[in-house]
């Protein structure tokens, strides 16, 4: 018989099994600070009750799986949701190197490029030594997969930080000097920020803010009411604490932060997003890293740098958490986090975000550099409508050119955005005002600034259609080409009858863990074509 309250580990086992799908100690430990079950104290250790702990994964998890199969329908190949997953799993090495919206996760692409046969997929694509193209490379999924297994690998994007993201992710490096120049640039950041602002603003700022969050935002009791409806507004009710915060430290907030303006760095050089987007401290501290990074002589070291800095900027934002993803407006001190269900305030100085990533970043990069087989990994920066990768091959890589020519490309696995849903050079603004690298946001296929209407669809079929006729140049006659799609519009017929393809298979799959606020499942389908003469 079950027992009554269980123990966050005995939670854990239970749940895994009933969900058939890891659940860790944190897992069941967010359900807690979110209020999502009860906490119990038995002497000093915490318990949960069974039975809520059941009710609230046949209301949120198991009812709702069941919904999703009956509106998106039984030919779903259920294993593709790589639901059972950790979120470890899928953003393993250098995979979570820095954020990126619409990636499809590795085990996808690895799925589909490996050996090994089932139910659903009963032919071996793709050997070692071939070679694979994605003309909609992004972050580099599909390079990096393709290096754990052996295969030769090229990756276009019209995006140039996008190529600068999966060039590092995939680059070779002296691990040994990487490791020391990080570590220094990283270092001498840390001292210049102490150097020149006061560190007990921000110390004493985060006491008032707990002690007041504490009395007014009380965990779970808090995030019980507004769940509950209890308190039946919540923005109004977070506006008024904000409001009595400021007017009980009202002198707080009129003292300076800063301990020794001589040291400070002409702003006058600085672009206007960062002063749009980033406090004080926080852009002189970005501002004084870039220049230490650009007196490193090594090209690939000073990429990997760029990386780790993007990375702390996007983290760094003056902006809300709920609006990190996508940015709104400019938040400078403290405000009601719906989030979070209390008073937070903005990150004030990168060095601990910066310290964190530096050592993150190597880290991955050693972890990869372990797995990765002796393979070819390049990356082109071009629109992949017109782009010549034979001609861009040999002036990269001569020696892969001569394999490339010799046997062509292989396959093609690849994810094209999706009509109308993400602004690809938008994402990642920060980065392209950091480091002055040029924009081509109109050179971006079906962008949400676009839309989705009808004129916005027709051109988006024109330009996949553009992109797989100019690929079928290099790709053998008998070449493979799987196509990730979420085609509601039901475009990818039209798509593979306009670029000499037909689709010869199609792989359903349930799209369900999202980290996006908009969690509704939906299907992507992953179409096979080849040509029409195979």
């Amino acid at each position: 018989m079950q027992k009554e309250r269980l123990s966050l580990k005995e939670a854990s086992t239970w749940a895994t099994y009933y969900l058939d799908r890891p659940v860790t100690t944190s897992n069941i430990g967010y359900l807690i600070q979110y209020a999502k079950i009860k906490k119990y104290m038995e002497g000093l250790k915490i318990k949960i009750a069974f039975n809520e702990l059941k009710k609230y994964y046949d209301q949120n998890i198991i009812q709702k799986q069941q919904q999703w199969k009956k509106r998106l329908g039984n030919d779903l190949n259920w294993n593709l949701s790589f639901a059972h997953l950790r979120e470890s799993d899928t953003t393993k090495h250098v995979h979570r190197l820095h954020p990126y919206k619409g990636k499809f996760i590795p085990q996808l692409v690895e799925y589909f490029l490996d050996s090994h046969l089932n139910t659903f997929k009963k032919k071996i694509f793709f050997k070692e030594g071939d070679i694979i193209l994605d003309p909609f490379m992004g972050s580099g999924t599909t390079l990096i997969q393709s290096s754990e297994l052996g295969l030769h690998s090229i990756g276009i994007d019209v995006s140039n930080f996008n190529c600068l993201i999966s060039k590092v992710k995939i680059g070779k490096y002296d691990l040994v000097e990487l490791d020391k120049t990080a570590r220094d640039i990283c270092f001498k950041t840390s001292e210049f920020s102490q150097k020149v602002f006061d560190d007990s603003f921000d110390e004493e700022l985060k006491e008032r803010l707990n002690k007041f969050n504490k009395k007014h935002f009380p965990n779970p009791e808090f995030k019980n009411k507004v769940r509950k409806g209890i308190i039946n507004n919540e923005k109004k009710y977070g506006e008024e604490k904000l409001r009595q915060f400021f007017k009980e430290n009202k002198e707080f907030f009129e003292e300076n932060g800063t301990k020794n303006k001589l040291g400070l760095l002409n702003e006058k050089e600085m672009n206007s997003f960062l002063h749009k987007w980033f406090s004080k401290r926080v852009r002189q501290e970005l501002f004084y890293y870039i220049k230490l990074l650009e007196k490193v002589e090594d090209e690939n070291l000073r990429n990997v740098l760029r990386i780790i800095l993007s990375r702390t900027a996007r983290s760094c934002r003056a902006t809300r958490h709920s609006d990190l993803a996508t940015l709104k407006e400019p938040q400078i001190g403290p405000y009601y986090c719906r989030k979070h269900k209390k008073l937070c305030t903005p990150i004030n100085s990168i060095v601990k975000h910066l310290v964190r990533y530096t050592y993150d970043t190597i880290k991955r990069l050693k972890e990869f550099s372990n797995l990765k087989k002796d393979v070819n990994s390049e990356v082109i920066h071009g629109d992949s409508r017109e782009v010549n990768i034979f001609k861009e091959m040999k002036k990269q890589n001569p020696k892969f050119f001569k394999l490339l020519k010799k046997k062509k490309i292989d396959g093609i696995f690849t994810s094209p955005p999706y009509v109308g849903q993400i602004d690809y050079h938008e994402q990642h603004a920060y980065s392209y005002e950091l480091f002055n690298i040029p924009r081509k946001d109109n050179k971006e296929i079906g962008p949400l600034f676009n839309g989705q209407g009808k004129q916005a669809r027709d051109e988006y079929v024109e330009g996949i259609s553009k992109v797989l006729r100019n690929i079928g140049k290099f790709v053998k006659d008998d070449g493979d080409y799987f196509i990730v799609a979420n085609d509601k519009y039901n475009l990818y017929p039209l798509i593979a009858e306009k670029s000499g393809l037909k689709i010869v298979d199609k792989f359903k799959r349930p799209v369900l863990n999202r980290t996006e606020k908009d969690r509704q499942p939906y299907c992507e389908i992953v179409f096979l074509m080849r040509g029409r003469g195979v």
